[in-house]
């Protein structure tokens, strides 16, 4: 006879490494904590997300392009307000 205190198989699973916090950092999620900290919403577990899996060039270059965009974006509609400016 087994005793009731001895049985694994009512047990909560062992997280692992792959748990919601140590998940890869995928493209998708590198595009959207850039521009979250960029309009600075980016919250705690994201950012901590970022720091602990991520790695610091992928989001320097995807925040550099982003810049790029945005500024190329603000340029266009300088431009196009001038021109149709009478």
């Amino acid at each position: 006879m087994t005793c009731p205190a001895m049985s694994t198989h009512n047990q909560p699973p062992v997280p692992d490494e792959t748990s919601e916090n140590h998940r890869e950092v995928t493209f998708f999620t590198i595009v959207k904590s850039v521009f979250s900290s960029f309009i600075g919403v980016q919250n705690n577990a994201n950012r901590k997300r970022d720091f602990e899996s991520g790695r610091f060039w992928h989001f320097f270059f995807a925040g550099l392009i982003f810049v790029a965009v945005f500024l190329g974006a603000v340029r266009l509609m300088v431009n196009y307000l001038i021109a149709t400016t009478p």
